[in-house]
């Protein structure tokens, strides 16, 4: 789906770009690879918290940063000065890093004028007195939704990143990439006990739709929701466990634990416990898994990756099969295959890397019900906070935000404190059954590695993994 937009303006910098262009070329003579990323930003956040504007800020930054690579090395300098002496000076440090080589400049991305998402700006779309008021009314509503409320927190932030990245055969390729996200957090307490629970989401469109009361109200709703069924949970069990992940967001798990493994650098270095399996069983049947980057307004997707490769629709896993990697320009080089549309950075200051956009599993053909209706004694998961994973092993660990007993098919009391431990791919194969309803996140996912954190979305249907070992408080 393309999006009509007006034309994109060129950056206004002191650099020419005759100038700029025989710099880049001077900078990855020899090399690979390179190109020039400019960049400028600005964003702002609102958190009304406690009934009263607690913070109101606004940032604005621009710079470049140029790369050149040969073979597995790569040079790269910033600069927030925007200017053609700082940008020689980055060429000549870019260039000693990779030193001299006689390799040929590897084929240009093609051009592409896919638009995935509009390229106003968001923070225009509604006055600030606006947004306070907005604030305001949340925390009001929120209030008057349970006389067990104590405090409620709810965040407006939007962004406008834009981007020009110059490509030593002199194609320039330039992206407006906006984003949008309303939160609210509410805290209750009933008998001394006090529990949390927070909704939100937003994605690459203008604050409009967030603003409107029946989103709004909605979100509150389902914070709320989340608090009390804490309030009432239960110390989690501690064991081996049959696990039902419900769907949308409970995809972080497989974000975590099985994405990252696919991620080219890691598989072209060996350290992946996914490395060396391509074509090979990894998961169970009817398993396929997915990034997707061309999803129109979706909060991890991108017209064109962070070198210029048209964002694409990769296919990783294809019915339990390894069919694909993710990769950027310099991993799809080394390894022989064409890059996928991942190389991604968290801003000019930084390189790019293979990175995940919208990462899902395909929907089977369970009734969820009657996946739930299976599990004789364990539990289901249908909301997730922090995460870690080892991407050597694929070893990871997930702290529960809801979930539930189950016992003979019937969903039970709401645990506290769960959290499930396993490997990514034990867990694939450990898939038992595969809903029909699979759904993508609300649009509220950061993915963080190497110190880089970028958007992304995560999506999958409700699943039944057999045999997980779930932390708790209870043996």
């Amino acid at each position: 789906m393309n999006k009509q937009t007006a034309p994109f303006r060129p950056f206004e910098t002191n650099i020419d770009e005759k100038a700029a262009l025989k710099t880049l070329q001077d900078a990855v003579a020899g090399a690979d690879d390179g190109e020039l990323f400019l960049e400028r930003r600005k964003s702002e956040a609102l958190v009304f918290d406690d009934g009263r504007l607690k913070n109101a800020s606004y940032n604005a930054s621009e710079g470049f940063g140029l790369r050149a690579v040969r073979g597995e090395t790569a040079g790269y300098a910033h600069s927030t000065t925007m200017t053609e002496s700082a940008l020689k000076r980055a060429a000549e440090t870019a260039r000693l890093a990779v030193g001299a080589g006689g390799a040929t400049l590897a084929a240009a991305p093609q051009a592409t004028n896919q638009r995935l998402y509009t390229d106003a700006d968001p923070m225009a779309d509604a006055e600030f007195s606006v947004k306070i008021e907005t604030l305001k009314e949340i925390d009001d509503f929120t209030r008057t939704l349970d006389k067990r409320v104590v405090q409620v927190s709810a965040t407006i932030a939007a962004s406008l990143q834009e981007v020009e990245i110059m490509r030593p055969e002199g194609t320039i390729l330039r992206d407006v990439r906006p984003m949008t996200r309303l939160n609210v957090s509410v805290i209750v307490e009933q008998n001394g006990r006090r529990e949390s629970g927070s909704a939100g989401g937003g994605g690459r469109y203008l604050l409009s739709p967030l603003l409107q009361s029946d989103h709004w109200q909605k979100t509150a709703k389902e914070a709320l929701r989340i608090a009390l069924v804490n309030l009432d949970a239960e110390p989690a069990p501690a064991g081996v466990f049959d696990v039902a992940l419900g769907n949308g967001w409970p995809g972080i798990l497989l974000h975590e634990a099985v994405g990252h493994g696919l991620e080219g650098d890691f598989n072209r270095k060996k350290t992946s416990a996914f490395a060396g399996l391509m074509g090979k069983q990894v998961a169970a049947k009817g398993v396929t898994v997915l990034d997707d980057g061309t999803i129109p307004d979706r909060r991890g997707s991108i017209s064109f990756d962070d070198e210029g490769t048209q964002s694409q629709k990769n296919t990783l896993i294809e019915d339990g099969i390894l069919v694909g990697y993710m990769q950027d320009r310099q991993n799809a080089r080394l390894m022989g295959v064409a890059p996928t549309g991942n190389g991604r950075r968290e801003s000019y200051e930084h390189a790019p890397m293979p990175r995940m956009t919208n990462t899902y599993m395909e929907g089977g053909n369970a009734n969820p019900a009657d996946i739930v209706a299976d599990i004789k004694d364990g539990i289901y998961a249908v909301g997730f906070g922090g995460g870690q994973v080892d991407i050597t092993n694929g070893k990871f660990v997930f702290s529960c935000t809801e979930a539930y007993r189950v016992k003979n098919g019937k969903i039970g009391a709401p645990v506290k404190g769960a959290t499930l431990i396993g490997d990514g791919a034990t867990a694939l194969k450990h898939i038992r059954a595969i809903g029909n309803d699979m759904a993508l996140d609300p649009g509220m996912g950061n993915c963080g590695k190497a110190g880089q954190w970028v958007p992304v979305g995560v999506g999958q249907p409700t699943l039944l993994i057999g045999g997980l070992t779930v932390g708790g408080s209870q043996t």
